[in-house]
């Protein structure tokens, strides 16, 4: 279904839990299990992030997420590749620091979500400024999910960034079901995992316990 990109981020707005998901991060089970596992908990937004494999293997992936999400309902984002989500029709693209410009990405998706990776109050600014539809802040803790060099902001970096904020943001980094309070108490409502779901033995249940936390929170 295309929708417009008002559309999309009406239907962010709803989002809580945004689970991200790599194969090798999921324990020696199909990524499209986990997909399926955590859009059964009751999970509406996924990003697909494969940085390993060809292309080719890429888009196949990527076109059995588009299914599976259509199917739950969800919205789906990739990871830096803005040529594989149009051609999937996604509903996003999300960008490091390192990837293609906001503005050059809007040009040429009017209609996607463009979410931002940011580390500092100066380059969430700079991404409201250009045009993303929403940033991420982090990583909040340790994590040994992505290759980065940038130290954990701790959660006191939320209270720097959010108040300039006039766009939608996200969390990410080392949040897990013990420090989530930590976050959700600085008013984030859209939080950002991997290994606290992809890596559990039982992804819905992992899934309930996270989704519980921030809609009690949302709810108050």
């Amino acid at each position: 279904m295309n929708m417009t990109h008002e559309e999309r981020m009406k239907r962010f707005a709803e989002t809580d839990l945004y689970v991200v998901i790599t194969e090798k991060m999921c324990k020696g089970r199909s990524s499209e299990f986990v997909l399926e596992e955590c859009l059964k908990a009751g999970v509406k937004l996924v990003q697909f992030r494969e940085k390993e494999g060809d292309d080719h293997k890429k888009y196949k992936k990527a076109v059995q997420f588009r299914k599976i999400t259509n199917e739950y309902g969800a919205l789906l984002i990739i990871d830096d590749r803005v040529d594989l989500a149009l051609m999937v029709n996604a509903d996003g693209v999300h960008l490091g620091q390192g990837d293609l410009p906001i503005p050059e990405t809007r040009k040429l998706a009017p209609n996607l979500i463009i979410g931002a990776s940011t580390h500092s109050l100066e380059q969430a600014l700079k991404a409201q400024e250009e045009g993303a539809s929403y940033v991420n802040i982090g990583p909040l803790f340790p994590t040994q999910t992505k290759e980065t060099s940038v130290p954990p902001l701790g959660v006191a970096a939320l209270e720097k960034i959010v108040p300039y904020l006039k766009i939608p943001f996200t969390c990410m980094g080392g949040i897990k079901s013990e420090n989530i309070d930590e976050v959700l108490k600085r008013g984030a409502r859209h939080i950002a995992v991997v290994t606290a779901v992809t890596e559990a033995e039982d992804i819905q249940k992992a899934v309930r316990q996270l989704r519980e936390k921030i809609i009690t929170y949302r709810n108050r």
